[in-house]
């Protein structure tokens, strides 16, 4: 696949995606964009009581200039547009309850909304600006993640694709010509991170911060684009196959252009960690009903590679736990749930779960399903008498195949936003519905009415 038919279809794309008017986006897909929209901010507010997000938030106000955008911490900050976005950025993947994109691996919505959120605040756009924005930097970034593949788990997409999905939303926020559109996703294409995908599994907060630093990424590309400081059309087959070895499908870029959309294929969480431990989760509740967790003396997985890779029995951060599968299998027999609480520091270090994980082997699950059935689990406990109880889930709910349903989300978001932000909640329900006022209105009144104390 060469570069120029790379670079060709990108500008496909960028036509097809630059006329797409609110108007023109199925409704189903406008109350995907609320429904991602309020989760994500959800997300970023679920982590304002990590000691490390505190510490970072405070420390890039010390540099931020005038205030224009809101830091979603619950303690009244507001930031120039660059540093909110940095901020709510590293703070929207911080909990693992972020929403993500099925069919590849690929984080879309954060990628996106960190960007979009402070620049129609300090802009003064509408949600419906904001809404559309998103589905079309949505559909932007999938549809690159689809067109790159890469033949194992060497880069994690937060730090090669946050910054082109945040270029492409804000390119499509401030509606610039196409020729700035393609610049600032090129641009943002030679400045993304190769971040390493063992950094979470080996427990390196770093790999919290891209999406952060990529949204301000993002937001500096369409700034330069627009002044012709800008990457080559070629640079995302420049960047992705050559550089980091990829394989090219241009087809996935302009091919079946508004027959589906990308942000259709979400998928969201109630489980704080990794996508590819939820089957476990859900075989190990299952196991629960059988047993109780101090009858295990030993945890088979049979799952998929994906999960097999998340290998770390002895985490030593919440983000090395949120990826260990070890982790995720004792946690979840202890707790009897794969909430916050499962994944927070104190569960590293608790005695029932630290046994347990030593407890823990995997093997292939064989043969491997298609999708939608790609990540399937298979648990197989075996008790103190040495009888053994297996349960198996094929897929996690939440993703397409089977999500969950709209009051389940709201009641997730309910859960987290209601006490740090108790206005919050109402207004997400309004943006939820599709309500008109709502959608009209300015993003900086939507956004004060939400922080109201």
């Amino acid at each position: 696949m060469s570069a120029e038919k790379i670079g060709a279809a990108l500008k496909d794309l960028v036509a097809f995606t630059s006329a797409i008017e609110w108007t023109d986006i199925p409704i189903t897909v406008q109350q995907r964009a609320a429904l991602v929209l309020c989760d994500d901010i959800a997300a970023m507010v679920a982590a304002r009581a990590e000691p490390e997000v505190t510490a970072l938030h405070d420390g890039v106000a010390k540099a931020a200039g005038a205030a224009e955008a809101t830091v979603f911490n619950a303690r009244g900050q507001r930031l120039d547009r660059y540093s909110a976005a940095l901020a709510n950025g590293c703070a929207g993947d911080w909990a693992e309850l972020d929403e993500g994109y099925r069919r590849v691996i690929c984080h879309a919505g954060v990628y996106c909304l960190p960007a979009l959120l402070a620049e129609a605040e300090a802009d003064g756009h509408s949600a419906t600006d904001l809404m559309r924005a998103l589905v079309i930097g949505y559909e932007t970034v999938a549809r690159v993640a689809r067109a790159f593949t890469f033949p194992n788990l060497v880069l994690h997409p937060h730090g090669s694709l946050a910054a082109v999905g945040a270029a492409a939303a804000i390119a499509a926020l401030r509606r610039v010509p196409q020729d700035v559109v393609v610049g600032a996703i090129s641009s943002a294409a030679t400045m993304v991170l190769p971040g390493p995908y063992t950094h979470p599994i080996q427990g390196s907060l770093v790999r919290n911060v891209w999406p952060g630093v990529a949204a301000q990424t993002g937001l500096r590309a369409v700034d330069w684009s627009a002044i012709g400081i800008r990457g080559l059309p070629s640079a995302l087959h420049d960047v992705y196959t050559d550089a980091f070895g990829a394989r090219a499908d241009a087809n996935e870029l302009n091919g079946a252009l508004g027959e589906a959309w990308a942000i259709s294929d979400g998928y969201h969480k109630v489980f704080a960690c990794c996508q590819y431990g939820h089957a476990t989760i859900e075989a190990t509740k299952k196991l629960l009903e059988r047993a109780p967790a101090a009858r295990i003396a030993a945890i088979h997985l049979e799952t998929h590679e994906k999960a097999r890779i998340m290998d770390n029995p002895d985490p030593d951060t919440t983000i090395a736990a949120k990826f260990s599968i070890q982790h995720i299998a004792a946690t979840a027999a202890v707790h009897g749930s794969g909430g916050a609480e499962a994944f927070s520091a104190n569960s590293l270090h608790i005695p029932d779960v630290v046994a347990l994980r030593h407890k823990v082997s995997t093997a292939p699950y064989a043969p491997l399903p298609a999708w939608p059935n790609d990540r399937p689990t298979r648990v197989t406990w075996t008790l103190d008498d040495g009888s053994t109880l297996t349960e198996e889930v094929m897929s996690a709910r939440g993703g397409p195949d089977l999500p969950f349903t709209p009051d389940e989300i709201r009641a997730k978001i309910h859960g987290i936003v209601d006490e740090a932000y108790p206005a919050m909640g109402a207004v997400m329900d309004a943006l939820l519905d599709l309500d008109p006022a709502g959608l009209g209105r300015a993003w900086d009144a939507t956004v004060k009415g939400m922080t109201a104390l």
